[in-house]
């Protein structure tokens, strides 16, 4: 949506639509669009409204900075704060000059909250006790990017309380979306063009423990691809590897279109540091689960969150972790660097040295990339089904980037599902061409 010009009397001024920043997971991605359709209907003009992420206080930090240099840049405009960071600490953003209201992580996805801004009767701070919420609404959002995937939200909240998270108290308890309201979301997403459709939340292993006849999260993707048989690709978001039910398992060996490519909470691969964080798995079933996933369908790649240097974690300790990327044979880690955050119990553990933490985490990340390039290399020779996301761009169902040949991107529209042969790798991609 462009800016337009507002006359009145002599004068004029440019009047542009809500601007949103965002920061964090796909779920708030997915939120922000939810945002921009109640702006826009609401017709809230000249604000910037921040969609912040907890998760780390470098996350914090980075939303705080944001919100100064967008009313350096824009004097005149509303500044709205919102998101994680928000719901956890209100008070923290409304104490900032430059911000002129927050609101909740339940109130943002309400439209009545973008009418109350557009008509300036919204007060400083509105946001929820995230507790109380028991619910949570299906949002139809279209392209989040571009026309190759749509994400579909199933889940918010989570019900765990691991020592280094603060998400719970940003996101509320588990709560899910019916399946119906899901299939039929899916199918207005197919119907407009969509072929692969991501399946998103909080923690979506955990779906259904709160709906009549507590439902899996195995149950709701076999009847999305039995109930809708145009849907090409159904592939999932970070799940929780202990919590994966036979339905599951069943469509990793049967369905060909669920996409074999899973990224797993994993966090640390030694079994003190798991139960000092408080997850509810041990190495040997992270180990267990890849193997037993890779026997069922060979080709299936993960990927997996790891942090560096969780409080009393040892050189030893933090090796278990490092091993635990070949054991699992692991193709694409978020390593995140230890953070503490005030109000979790980890925070209060003897902390890692800071010199130390950023050293385990590049250690991390170099034997990833190492991982990936191999997994790369097995490729080549190959004939995969690449989804166009852009121009000159695709993934495999495995999730690896290819770069097209000229003769096949003069071909590729966006959203399209092209064959390619992977002929040649170069900076981390795949370079695919037409099959002969």
């Amino acid at each position: 949506m462009s800016a337009h010009l507002h006359k009145g009397g002599d004068e004029e001024r440019e009047v542009k639509p809500a601007e949103i920043l965002t920061f964090g997971c796909r779920l708030n991605t997915y939120e922000s669009e939810v945002m921009r359709g109640h702006a826009e209907k609401a017709g809230l003009e000249n604000a910037i409204i921040v969609n912040t992420c907890a998760v780390t206080n470098e996350a914090v930090r980075q939303a705080r900075q944001a919100i100064r240099k967008a009313r350096r840049e824009n004097p005149l405009a509303r500044i709205v704060v919102t998101g994680c960071a928000a719901q956890i600490d209100p008070d923290e953003f409304a104490a900032m000059p430059e911000v002129d209201a927050v609101i909740g992580n339940e109130e943002k996805l309400k439209g009545e909250s973008f009418t109350r801004l557009s008509l300036g009767q919204n007060e400083k701070v509105r946001v929820n006790d995230i507790m109380s919420v028991s619910e949570t609404a299906s949002h139809f959002v279209e392209g989040i990017e571009g026309r190759a995937r749509a994400f579909v939200q199933v889940q918010n909240g989570c019900d765990h309380r691991c020592t280094f998270c603060i998400i719970p108290y940003g996101r509320g308890n588990s709560r899910s979306v019916p399946a119906g309201e899901v299939v039929s979301q899916i199918r207005k997403l197919v119907a407009n063009g969509y072929r692969e459709v991501v399946i998103t939340g909080v923690d979506i292993t955990s779906y259904g423990t709160d709906l009549p006849g507590t439902p899996s999260l195995g149950n709701l993707c076999a009847r999305i691809l039995k109930l809708v048989p145009e849907l090409e690709r159904l592939r999932l978001s970070s799940i929780d590897s202990i919590e994966v039910d036979e339905p599951l398992m069943r469509l990793i060996a049967e369905e060909e279109r669920f996409m074999p490519h899973l990224h797993l909470s994993l966090q640390a691969g030694d079994n003190l540091t798991l139960k000092r964080m408080k997850r509810r798995h041990s190495r040997e079933d992270a180990i267990a689960f890849c193997k037993e996933a890779k026997r069922l369908r060979p080709e299936m790649t993960f990927g997996a969150d790891i942090i560096a240097g969780f409080p009393t974690e040892s050189e030893a300790m933090f090796e278990n972790s490092l091993r635990l990327v070949d054991e699992c044979e692991l193709t694409f880690l978020h390593v995140f660097p230890y953070s503490a955050r005030p109000g979790t119990p980890a925070a209060r553990m003897p902390q890692v040295d800071g010199a130390l933490i950023k050293e385990r985490a590049r250690r991390l990340r170099e034997k990833g990339e190492a991982r990936l390039t191999s997994a790369l290399q097995s490729a080549l020779g190959t004939t995969q089904n690449v989804l166009m996301e852009k121009p000159g761009l695709g993934r495999t169902p495995h999730f690896f980037q290819v770069v097209p040949d000229a003769a096949a991107t003069a071909l590729a529209r966006e959203g399209e599902i092209l064959p390619l042969t992977i002929k040649g790798l170069e900076d981390g991609k795949l370079i695919g061409m037409l099959p002969a």
